[in-house]
């Protein structure tokens, strides 16, 4: 599986290259801005399994891959400071959950929930940028021709 994703990163990668130097001329900044977004929106699709939670991933939840299913924080938290008083065992730390492994995880799934948002946002908007693109193409073009 982690192959097939550097295949895919490195086949996004040689197309986004080809894309940027396929007219021979410097791009503006912006637009290379925007190719690097619509590309970041590109990875995003072919990677991230969540897109189909969408709806739910608004900051507040976030997609548990193993499972293939979104979890709410805050009730993953009382899990989490369930199992540190029920003093189960955390085969990460190789010993009994603590609150402060607890807390600890409970940030890292929080910052998880905020970059399964901007992803699912970021796909979103990929129309959007795709046809920004092309104005800002078709500007430049016309700036071009009149130099």
């Amino acid at each position: 599986m982690g192959t097939l994703r550097h295949v895919m990163l490195l086949a996004g990668c040689a197309t986004l290259l080809s894309f940027a130097a396929s007219n021979g001329r410097a791009q503006s900044p912006e637009i290379d801005d925007l190719k690097g977004r619509i590309f970041d929106a590109h990875m995003a699709q072919k990677t991230f399994g969540g897109l189909k939670y969408c709806t739910d991933l608004d900051g507040k939840s976030f997609y548990f891959q193993l499972r293939n299913r979104v979890l709410n924080l805050e009730e993953y938290f009382r899990s989490l400071e369930a199992m540190a008083k029920a003093e189960v065992y955390n085969p990460e730390k190789r010993r009994p959950w603590t609150l402060e492994d607890a807390k600890m995880r409970w940030e890292d799934v929080k910052r998880q929930a905020q970059e399964d948002k901007r992803k699912c946002e970021l796909v979103q908007s990929l129309p959007k940028l795709e046809k920004e693109l092309q104005e800002l193409q078709a500007a430049a073009a016309t700036a071009e021709k009149k130099e």
